[in-house]
């Protein structure tokens, strides 16, 4: 168990996709000797990166699952997280940045804050996370961290110093100035693993004095006594000027910047100082929990292990052995043996094993205290549930889960299949919260959604692989929604005779466009003209038409119901009665509150050549898209507009195609907007064909 927390760190690493996130995790684990060989992301080797486990990762290149690991560096116990860079598995970022006190911002050296960069800031930003920023690939041609660190500023807000500067750019760089403690450094040996310290070259001397005063003088605002030393003229001491960086990081005010290039093992050891010295242990970081029993009340959580255990369940996987579920401890202590309880449903649970993970492997351990990040084995829970001793009635806030946006068709191409597809789908939903499935009750079809093509494609590829389920996929749909844009009154009487009591319920009222939520029912009777007993039967009754609108099947938003009259029969009347004509008044009003189509509008960012600035933009304006900005910088255009989902299908390969190859997009979602009459028309006859063939 680790005690002295203050040689803790828990951290993550993200980046925009491609920018060396797990080359750089690959090295780190290399340089702490959690690994004894460097392997290639790619896998051409054969082996692939030490953190992209799924065999899925290594074909692609790209990480699709947030991978955890630990090692240590000099007298620092590091948890590491390398999380996915592209937005269709968002929710890997979402969800390992809510458990971490830390994180490394890793930037192309060439191509310096792009779109996921943007995506990622803000992630942090909503979990507090502090970080240091690490600008890759150095050695690559056109590269320039000093116009990265520029975009840091302008483009994020952050207070980006650079704590390093590279000794030679592209082809012929070859180190780093350390700014802090004033000295010049090489990597030697085979990979990098031998440090070397000199005098700084001459022909740097002038400019690592510069940077080194601009950094000084950023940092001298976090520490009084600096400041001091600083108007007085004298040098700091090494000691003083650590201490300030930190705070300034801590406090998300400072970014420091460090440059290296990971796959030529340049600048890796230098990086791992800077998270010793400047990124928080669990004990600098204010972790919060809702007191159940009290309303929901903060309650402000402490790392002494005698405390009552608080754990959160940040992510679940299904391994070899049963359901893995990582755990972040935030205080008390964990022991194997022990028993603990699920604050969702209070359900008690033993733990039977607890691990320390590294990638797919894994080491038992007998306890873990506050501020650990390990995983237990066979407690069956879902993402974001808390676990306690049972002495205290606390959950942790749990995480931002975006919504998803696009969906598929799928069906098994025989029954074998359709068991194990079964199994997958039950695992993924419960692994990924933005992966859902449903049967449509009309056509009975299996229905996927998630965040984008990529992110499906991926999830019906593991489907085959894992599980054996071959499948045969339909066309993306997107996720579509209705609402309305005026007010309808509605009057609607339910009566029904057969033999015996009858069935009469009167309903009276309005529905309206209501933009704070997806859906509110308000009762404003007086007079008992509706029996207290059946108000809520009204609200069942319109929320059971929400999920399926009558224009084109698409789940009904932001309404506003409410009811302020209506009729009751002492015996006819019931709480079905009542269902009935609440379902039947918003048939009623429906289509008097002008209905409209909502679509996905998404954010997408595509960046490429200058020289093919004009062919890209011509891409998006076929496509409905607005251009909302363009900007241009060293041979390199970056083009941000707002596109509907619909029109994005197949862009991958349209964009290839315009720019031979050298541009790339990458694209999230930004909100929901009408779509214009002759587009409704389409999705309004499509659906009426669906349901005429279906009928």
């Amino acid at each position: 168990m680790i005690t002295d927390l203050a040689h803790v760190r828990n951290i993550g690493i993200s980046a925009h996709i491609d920018s060396g996130k797990t080359t750089l995790t690959e090295r780190i684990l290399f340089y702490t000797a959690r690994i004894h060989a460097i392997h290639d992301v790619r896998g051409k080797d054969g082996v692939g990166a030490k953190m992209d486990s799924m065999e899925l990762e290594r074909e692609r290149g790209i990480t699709i699952q947030s991978a955890a690991t630990h090692c240590s560096w000099k007298d620092c116990h590091i948890n590491i997280i390398d999380t996915p860079g592209h937005v269709d598995f968002t929710v890997e970022v979402e969800r390992s940045l809510r458990v971490l006190d830390g994180a490394i911002l890793v930037l192309c050296g060439v191509a310096g804050v792009q779109s996921q960069s943007i995506t990622v800031d803000r992630q942090m930003r909503r979990y507090n996370v502090p970080c240091l920023a690490f600008v890759n690939k150095v050695d690559r041609s056109g590269a320039n961290p000093f116009r990265v660190m520029e975009q840091l500023r302008e483009k994020l807000n952050h207070n980006a110093v650079m704590v390093q500067i590279p000794i030679g750019l592209e082809d012929k760089h070859q180190g780093h100035v350390d700014l802090v403690k004033m000295v010049a450094r090489y990597n030697d040996g085979a990979n990098g693993e031998i440090i070397r310290e000199e005098a700084i070259p001459a022909a740097l001397q002038k400019q690592a004095e510069e940077y080194r005063a601009m950094m000084l003088d950023a940092v001298s605002m976090f520490d009084d006594e600096l400041m001091e030393v600083m108007l007085e003229e004298e040098e700091p001491s090494i000691e003083l000027v650590m201490r300030a960086i930190r705070k300034g990081v801590i406090d998300r005010q400072l970014t420091p910047v460090f440059c290296g290039s990971a796959y030529k093992n340049v600048g890796v050891q230098g990086l791992l100082d800077g998270v010793n010295n400047y990124l928080p242990n669990p004990t600098e970081v204010e972790n919060k929990a809702l007191d159940l029993d009290k309303d929901e009340q903060e309650v402000i959580l402490g790392y002494e292990p005698e405390r009552p255990l608080v754990a959160l369940a940040f992510k679940l996987e299904d391994g070899r052995y049963g359901q893995l579920t990582y755990l972040r401890i935030y205080q008390g202590t964990l022991r194997k043996g022990e028993f603990i309880y699920n604050m969702r449903n209070n359900k008690k649970v033993k733990v039977g094993r607890v691990v320390r993970m590294h990638s797919n492997e894994m080491e038992d351990i007998e306890d873990c205290c506050g501020g650990d990040l390990v995983a237990l084995f066979g407690v069956e829970c879902a993402s974001g549930d808390t676990f306690t001793d049972g002495n205290v009635r606390l959950a942790m806030t749990s995480m931002h889960i975006p919504e998803p946006v696009i969906q598929l068709m799928i069906k098994p191409v025989d029954n074998k299949a359709q068991l194990n597809m079964s199994k997958a789908l039950s695992r993924f939903t419960r692994e990924d919260p933005t992966f859902r499935t449903y049967v449509d009750p009309e056509s009975n079809e299996t229905i996927i959604s998630g965040m984008g093509e990529l992110h499906l494609e991926v999830y019906v590829e593991r489907m085959k692989r894992e599980y054996g389920a071959e499948v045969t996929t339909g066309a993306p749909q997107v996720a579509y929604r209705e609402t309305i844009s005026q007010r309808a009154d509605f009057n609607y009487t339910h009566k029904k005779q057969t033999g015996g009591s009858g069935q009469y319920a009167r309903v009276a009222g309005w529905m309206e466009p209501w933009s704070e939520a997806d859906y509110l029912y308000e009762p404003q009777i007086v007079g008992g003209v509706i029996p207290r007993e059946f108000i809520p039967s009204c609200d069942k009754g319109f929320s059971a038409m929400m999920p399926k609108g009558p224009m084109i099947g698409f789940p009904v938003v932001n309404v506003k119901f409410v009811v302020n009259d209506g009729q009751w029969h002492p015996v006819d009347s019931s709480d079905i009665a009542f269902q009935l004509a609440a379902q039947g008044a918003f048939r009623e009003a429906y289509p008097k509150a002008r209905p409209v189509i909502m679509e996905p509008i998404m954010l997408v960012s595509v960046e490429g050549p200058s020289e093919f600035q004009g062919n890209i933009i011509g891409t998006i304006n076929k496509r409905r898209g607005i251009v909302t900005g363009s900007s241009e910088a060293d041979g390199y255009c970056r083009v941000d507009a707002e596109v509907p989902l619909s029109e994005m299908f197949g862009y991958s390969t349209v964009l290839r195609s315009g720019t031979q190859g050298k541009a790339e997009f990458a694209m999230e979602f930004l909100r929901y907007a009408e779509v214009p009459q002759s587009v409704a028309e389409e999705v309004k006859a499509k659906y009426r064909e669906q349901s005429r063939m279906q009928g």
